[in-house]
């Protein structure tokens, strides 16, 4: 989570091109269906994983197919 909150700091910086800005358009794609696809094991990483997303669908951000599959293979992962 970490990495995707500086991730988001540096989509933001002035000056880049629209090459840079596509390139961390996909960058966040595969960080947040990262993000979904994390088998949460423990009560302290379900809550943050599930505050955070909640964060993220509050901002319309959680809206592709993808990202739902991601999220709901990860709560039958056997890990």
């Amino acid at each position: 989570m970490t990495a995707y909150a500086a991730f988001g700091k540096a989509i933001h910086k002035v000056g880049g091109s629209s090459g840079d800005q596509d390139r961390a358009s996909r960058q966040e794609e595969r960080t947040l269906l990262a993000i979904c696809a994390y088998p949460a094991v423990s009560k302290g990483d379900r809550l943050a994983k599930a505050r955070y997303l909640l964060k993220i669908e509050a901002r319309g951000e959680l809206d592709l197919p993808e990202h739902i599959q991601a999220l709901l293979l990860s709560t039958v992962s056997e890990t």
